[in-house]
Formats: C-alpha cells, sequence, structure tokens
C-alpha cells in the first residue's frame, strides 16, 4: 500500500474528479446512518469517560486503595486532557499521512485497553497514567473522525449532523451516570469495586463499535488528493449503488495535482493564509474548552461539597444535565444549516456565557438547592453544547482537506491547553477552599470567555452553510 501511494503521489499529471460533487448531492441514507453510528460513538465514549470520573470522585476519595484528594482528582481530569492533545497531534498527523480508515482501529483500540486498566489501577500514580492514555486514544479519534465525518457527510446535512454528533457527548454522559448510579450503590458490589467495574463500561461499548467500523470505507476525499482516484471512484459508485442513485453526469469537477504536504506547509497555510481563521478558531476552541471542563469536571465535587450530595446519588444529577446538553445541539442543530453558521455561533455563545453569569450570582448568594442549581446548569448548557460542537464544526470546516485532521488537533490542542487543562485543577482548588465565592469568580471567568467569543465571531465568523468543504477552503493541490 504504501509503495502505490508513494507512486501515485510522485505523479506529475494532474486529475479531474467530480467526486466532492457527487458526495454533496447525495439524499441521507444508510450509509450516512452506518457512519454517524461507527464514527460518531467516539463522542459517546469520551463522554462516558469524563462523566465515569466525575461520577466516582467521591468513591475515588473514599477509597481504601486510592484515596485521593480533591487536588489529585483535578490533577488527573487534566492528565487526561493532556493525554488527548498528544493523541490528537499525533494521530492527526497520521490520519493525514496515512488515512483516515487506517487510524480508526488504532485509536479505538488504545482507548479500550487504557480504560481497562484503569480499572486495575493500585494508587494514584497508575491511575493517572491510564487516565493519559485514555485521553491519547480519544485525542487520536477526535482527529481522524471528525475529518472523515465531515468529508463523508452531504453539505446539505454538515452542519446538523456535526452538532448531533458532537453533542452525542451527553448520551455518553448518561450512560456514565447511570452505570455509576448502579454500581456505585452499597451492597451491590465489594467496596472499592463500584468505580473499577463502572470504567469497564467504555471497554465493553467500544469493543462493539470495533466491529461495525469495518464497513466503513475510506474517505473519498481523501483518496482523491492522494492520488488513488481509482479506488475513491470505486466507494463512492458503491455509496451510490447502495442508496440507489444513478451516476450524476456531468457534474462539477476539481482540478487536483497530489501530492504530499508537509508540516512547514501546513504551517505557512495556518499562519499566513488563513491567519484570521486560525484566530478565531483558537478563540471558539479555547473558551468552550474552559467553560465545559471547568464545570463539568467538578460538577460532582460542588453537589457533594456544597449541596451534600452522596457519593452515589451523583449520577441522578448528572441526567438532567446531560438531557439539556443533547437537546441543545439536537434542536439548535438545523437552523446552523438554515440560518448560517455565524449567527448561531453568536447566539449559542452570548447565551451561554449570560446565564453563567446569573447563575454564578445564585450560586454565591447561596439562592439555589441542589436542584435547582441542576436545573439552572442544565439551561445554561443547552446553549453552550450547541456553541462547543460548532467549534468542532468550524474548526474542520475552515482548513484545506489536505490538513484536515492536523487541523483539527491543532486546534483541539491549543483549545484544550489554554482553557481544558487549567480549568479542572484551579476548580479544583477553588472547590476546595470551600468558598462560594471563590468558585463563582470562576464561573465569571468562563461566561466572559464565552462573551468574547461571541463578540470575535461578529468579526470572524465563516459562512460556509449548505457549501462544499473544497468551496471553504480550496485544497492545497488545486491546480486552475
Amino acid at each position: 500500500m504504501n509503495i502505490e501511494r508513494n507512486s501515485a503521489l510522485s505523479s506529475a499529471t494532474p486529475i479531474e474528479t467530480d467526486i466532492p460533487a457527487r458526495l454533496d448531492r447525495l439524499s441521507w441514507g444508510r450509509f450516512h446512518t452506518l457512519v454517524v453510528i461507527a464514527l460518531g460513538i467516539t463522542w459517546i465514549l469520551d463522554g462516558l469517560e469524563v462523566t465515569l470520573a466525575g461520577s466516582v470522585a467521591g468513591a475515588l476519595k473514599s477509597s481504601k486503595q486510592l484515596h485521593l484528594s480533591e487536588e489529585q482528582i483535578g490533577l488527573a481530569a487534566s492528565l487526561y486532557l493532556i493525554g488527548a492533545v498528544v493523541g490528537a497531534m499525533v494521530f492527526g498527523w497520521l490520519a493525514d499521512r496515512l488515512g483516515r480508515k487506517r487510524l480508526f482501529n488504532i485509536t479505538l483500540g488504545l482507548y479500550l485497553v487504557a480504560t481497562a486498566l484503569t480499572a486495575f489501577s493500585v494508587d494514584f500514580y497508575s491511575f493517572a497514567l491510564f487516565r493519559l492514555l485514555t485521553g491519547a486514544g480519544i485525542g487520536g479519534e477526535y482527529a481522524a473522525i471528525n475529518s472523515a465525518i465531515q468529508e463523508l457527510i452531504p453539505a446539505r446535512y454538515r452542519g446538523h449532523t456535526d452538532l448531533v454528533i458532537n453533542g452525542s457527548f451527553w448520551v455518553g454522559a448518561a450512560l456514565g451516570a447511570i452505570g455509576s448510579v448502579m454500581l456505585l450503590q452499597p451492597g451491590w458490589l465489594p467496596a472499592d469495586m463500584g468505580w473499577r467495574a463502572a470504567f469497564g463500561i467504555g471497554a465493553l461499548l467500544g469493543a462493539i463499535i470495533l466491529y461495525l467500523r469495518r464497513f466503513i470505507p475510506e474517505s473519498p476525499r481523501w483518496l482523491m488528493t492522494h492520488g488513488y482516484l481509482d479506488e475513491a471512484q470505486h466507494v463512492i459508485d458503491q455509496i451510490e449503488r447502495d442508496a440507489h442513485v444513478p451516476t450524476l453526469l456531468n457534474a462539477p469537477k476539481i482540478k487536483l495535482m497530489p501530492r504530499e504536504v508537509g508540516m512547514l506547509e501546513m504551517a505557512r497555510t495556518l499562519l499566513r493564509t488563513y491567519p484570521q481563521r486560525s484566530t478565531y478558531c483558537v478563540v471558539l476552541m479555547a473558551s468552550q474548552a474552559f467553560f465545559y471542563n471547568a464545570i463539568f469536571f467538578t460538577y460532582a465535587l460542588v453537589l457533594s461539597r456544597f449541596f451534600n450530595i452522596a457519593d452515589a446519588s451523583i449520577g441522578w444529577y448528572i441526567l438532567p444535565f446531560a438531557a439539556g446538553n443533547f437537546l441543545g445541539p439536537l434542536l439548535l442543530g438545523r437552523l446552523f444549516d438554515l440560518l448560517g453558521r455565524r449567527p448561531m455561533i453568536m447566539l449559542t455563545y452570548a447565551a451561554s456565557g449570560v446565564l453563567l453569569l446569573i447563575t454564578a450570582w445564585l450560586f454565591m448568594h447561596g439562592a439555589l438547592t441542589a436542584t435547582t442549581q441542576t436545573i439552572a446548569w442544565s439551561i445554561v448548557f443547552f446553549f453552550a453544547s450547541a456553541a462547543a460542537s460548532a467549534a468542532y464544526l468550524t474548526v474542520g470546516e475552515c482548513f484545506p482537506l489536505e490538513m484536515r485532521a492536523v487541523a483539527i488537533a491543532v486546534f483541539y490542542s491549543l483549545g484544550t491547553l489554554l482553557g481544558g487543562v487549567a480549568g479542572p485543577w484551579l476548580f479544583g482548588i477553588l472547590i476546595g477552599s470551600g468558598e462560594r465565592s471563590a468558585i463563582a469568580w470562576g464561573y465569571v471567568l468562563g461566561a466572559v470567555l464565552m462573551l468574547i467569543a461571541a463578540a470575535v465571531t461578529a468579526r470572524m465568523g465563516i459562512a460556509a452553510e449548505r457549501l462544499s468543504l473544497e468551496h471553504v477552503a480550496r485544497p492545497l493541490s488545486h491546480v486552475d
């Protein structure tokens, strides 16, 4: 395969192809549903992992073997995110060089092994290491699979589909919440075993998805830019046959000169060709990463410390929170295709910031119970979930196909490092202080970041709705 690939890329003959037009003209079919299930599972797994880590926080503190402190729980959450950053960068680069499909099983396999090993942690150091590796698998999935999904879904469905898939993180969150409630109930399992069994849920779910991924082809868009036109034609022909759609005659074509794209050219593209888009993507990703990770990774600690919710009952409070987060992208997603990216991103980011400011004030003055606090967070994140999903959508759409996975990895990593890694650690310290005012100021910081992102969108937002990816960002291999 490598010999053939090098031969194709070394050819000096331009190619003409109508593959993007044929992919974008398709109506929704069984193939697209399979793509969503087999690849979109990444977000469910991530939601499962994050929720389990939060829901079992109390159990990890009371564990006779681990006995983790609040600071150690926050640090482990940050290490999970650091692992995701490293995994995204490494596997994102490989996905652009070797193809999307090759990375599917590698990244999912790493996740499966690492999350299973988490259940066998014997101390803080082993627990932290396995969380780091689990994050690396999930980060790799984000880069390879986000790019593949956007390349396989027709343009007029891309916004809504991408938002719902990213929002499915909260389906995983709900599964994690239910699993933790069941497994942490006193008397169900021996002491110190409930949290271990909880981490096995992700491994079981991921093993099922490994089978489904056998039926997902390589992205025809990736194949065409790497000189594999025959294979790309075969894939799109098969998709059309399965959808009972005749071959599109006289479809618009693009001309490409397949070639390798090095890291230096990718850097120049980000910094010189698209400097405004790069700045915009950093702002979107960093603001939502801080907003989300700071609040959600410490969700259980707030409920237990300030509202005296028992560890075994935390999951019940996560369920309505997860519902609000999933319903946001599900109900608002179509508007990103109908009304446009810019107005909807402005709306969701601004609404999230304003609503969190109100929630912070109520929390600081002790005006909320555990139930009303959960309701308030659910409303805030109805909008914030759509905003965060739109950030991933924007990053994937803004840059050329040859470097799409790397671009997703770069901005996911920058956003996570700038806004996500520090958040859980900072809020772990704030919660440890026991002062409501300290935590409220942390919420204010997250709200202000979201409002800044809304203002930046008004100036820098990209109108990518219903447009082909090649129109939004011309391939680097394009020739006139």
